[in-house]
């Protein structure tokens, strides 16, 4: 996949996002491609689930091992509006998947480039990439948080 389609793909993760702006939960969307097919999509469910690990990366994994009927998701590609969580980092080291793309860095929480690269801990053969419409994945964020504060 070259840059362009990677942009294509985070646009989708946005929309994820958004639909998660919508209900009042942080705004992180994810989806993840298989042979150019999307085959999965989430946004964080966090407070309608109740649940700490309802992130949108690990809903769309699930989703896909689902889908694909595999706990090896390593023709698959996760693309996420926000650098991973340590929860998240494991689990798509765990799903082995071939390549993770996001959109904003996370200073605070990343676990994939900006505090630490657990996915390179953990040994696993994912290629990441950040920054991919980072402009737009982090102004969403930034307005979320704003609104939440006034």
């Amino acid at each position: 996949m070259r840059i362009l389609k990677y942009e294509n793909y985070m646009d989708l993760a946005l929309q994820q996002a958004k639909i998660a702006y919508e209900l009042g939960e942080i705004p992180v969307g994810a989806v993840i491609v298989y042979e150019g097919e999307v085959i999965a999509s989430a946004h964080n469910e966090i407070e309608s689930q109740k649940k700490a690990s309802a992130h949108a990366e690990l809903l769309a994994l699930d989703m896909a091992s689902y889908r694909l009927n595999s706990r090896v998701l390593d023709k698959c590609t996760l693309f996420s509006t926000l650098e991973p969580c340590g929860m998240c980092a494991g689990a798509i080291a765990n799903y082995r998947v071939k390549t993770l793309v996001f959109g904003a860095y996370d200073t605070r929480f990343g676990c994939c480039f900006s505090r630490m690269n657990l996915i390179k801990l953990m040994r696993a053969n994912t290629w990441v990439i950040g920054g991919i419409r980072e402009k737009e994945c982090a102004e969403l964020l930034n307005s979320f948080f704003s609104e939440l504060r006034k």
